[in-house]
Formats: C-alpha cells, sequence, structure tokens
C-alpha cells in the first residue's frame, strides 16, 4: 500500500458566504463554487455544440471583457497600477483553482506578455488530448494587459494566443503570448 503525503493549505484568497442568501464573494464579487469537472464537462460540451474555434472566438470576447473589468476594479480597491496589477491578477487566477499561472515575461511599454501555465485545471480533467485546451485564457491576459495599458495612458492595445498546452504530447505546461495587435 503507497502512502502519499499532501500537503494542504486553507485558500489565501477572501471568501465570504452572505449567511442569508448563500452568496459566496471573493474581492466583493459574487462567486459559484462547482466541483471542477461540472465545469469542464459544460465546456466541452459546449465546444462539441459549437466547434473549439466558435467557442474560442466567443470565450475570447467574454473573456477579455470581464479581465479588464475586473483589474480596473482590483487596481482601484488595492491601489496598484502596472505590472502589480497583471501580477495581481495572475495570483488570482492561481489561487481559484484554474492551475498556476507564471508571468515569465511582461513589458509594457512594448504591450507583450509571456505566461507559463503549470497544474491546468483542463489538463488535469481531459488528460493528454494532443491538442490546446486552454484557449479560454487567451481573452483574460489580453483584457488584463489592455486595461493595464489604457490606465497607464497608452493607446496600445493587444491579444493573447496559447502556444503550447500540457495535454500536447511532449509538453508539461500551457504557455501563451500576448503581443500588440497589428
Amino acid at each position: 500500500m503507497r502512502l502519499d503525503t499532501v500537503t494542504t493549505t486553507a485558500p489565501q484568497l477572501p471568501i465570504e458566504v452572505d449567511s442569508e442568501t448563500g452568496i459566496w464573494t471573493t474581492d466583493a464579487l459574487p462567486m459559484l463554487y462547482v466541483p471542477r469537472h461540472f465545469f469542464i464537462n459544460n465546456h466541452v460540451a459546449v465546444e462539441e455544440a459549437l466547434g473549439a474555434e466558435k467557442y474560442a472566438e466567443i470565450l475570447y470576447h467574454a473573456g477579455y471583457k470581464s479581465a479588464w473589468h475586473w483589474c480596473e476594479k482590483e487596481a482601484e480597491i488595492h491601489g496598484l497600477q502596472g505590472v502589480d496589477v497583471f501580477e495581481h491578477y495572475m495570483k488570482r487566477l492561481s489561487q481559484r483553482g484554474w492551475g498556476l499561472f507564471i508571468t515569465e515575461e511582461i513589458d509594457l511599454e512594448n504591450g507583450t506578455a509571456s505566461v507559463r501555465l503549470e497544474h491546468s485545471a483542463f489538463v488535469y480533467q481531459m488528460g493528454k488530448v494532443d491538442r490546446k485546451i486552454e484557449y479560454m485564457f487567451t481573452g483574460w491576459f489580453a483584457g488584463a494587459m489592455d486595461q493595464i495599458l489604457a490606465a497607464g495612458g497608452s493607446s496600445l492595445r493587444t491579444q493573447a494566443e496559447q502556444v503550447q498546452s500540457g495535454a500536447e504530447s511532449g509538453c508539461d505546461v500551457g504557455r501563451f503570448k500576448v503581443a500588440p495587435t497589428s
């Protein structure tokens, strides 16, 4: 019999539950707490119905808008600006169970960033399916970057793409690039 040692910790982000309504909030935003398999099974069902390309396009725009809003509000609440906003966003995404997001490079002047994703919830649920499956995050990275750029007075806008997935053969992590739109 094999005994694995697992180290656990309490959530590292503020979670409040309204005792009358049962509504969860984190960072003053209402949250839903659902099992990973529930979310990803729904994600896969929509992808199968619409096709991955169309679904990715829809998620990109929705995620972009949501990330912009979140970064704007969090920057205001916590007095953050510039790279600190992006790092706070990566930290919160990591703390919410999507995976571990590591900013490998960020250059606000040029509108570029590289993000590595370890321990992807999608890969844990779906396994090695030999394709890029975390495309849902691309709009998040561009939306965050563009909000930060706009708040700093820049008119530069970006786009993001997934360039590697831990679900692909020979890959252990996901990788994303943010670059200026042409």
